[in-house]
């Protein structure tokens, strides 16, 4: 019983936190199972390193998420916190290290967007037929 309360009392103990617990903490995923999700298909690495779910994080660790359209989230954290906070509060738990996306990059982020937007929007027969044209080409 002495044992476990001199580890309970440690800073080190307290100064990590599971890596799903603190993506779902500090907002970057909607909730803990789809960071869940995210760290056991391969999109979440911590220092370099692919990462699980129950992967203990500290103050100092890089973590890099894949997300959509091939962008790469890279975050530096600050601190650690066991329960839900404001996403204003959230926010100070990490340093967002993320280079800004080149010209080229915006331009067919955007131009997917519209190609998605504009298939997805059809629904009747007319709109179905004008798509079948235009990808045959005629």
């Amino acid at each position: 019983m002495e044992y476990f309360n001199t580890v309970k009392n440690t800073t080190d103990f307290l100064a990590s936190v599971r890596l799903d617990i603190w993506l779902d903490i500090t907002c970057l995923f909607r909730t803990r199972s789809e960071a869940k999700r995210a760290c056991e298909s391969g999109k979440v690495y911590v220092n370099q390193q692919r990462a699980k779910p129950h992967r203990l994080i500290c103050h100092g660790d890089e973590v890099q998420i894949k997300r959509p359209f091939g962008r790469l989230q890279i975050l530096r954290i600050l601190g650690v916190a066991e329960q839900h906070l404001k996403k204003s509060d959230a926010k100070a738990l990490y340093d967002d290290c993320t280079p800004e996306p080149t010209l080229e990059e915006i331009e067919m982020r955007r131009l997917d967007r519209l190609s998605r937007a504009s298939v997805v929007g059809v629904a009747d027969r007319r709109g179905r037929r004008q798509v079948r044209r235009w990808k045959e080409g005629r």
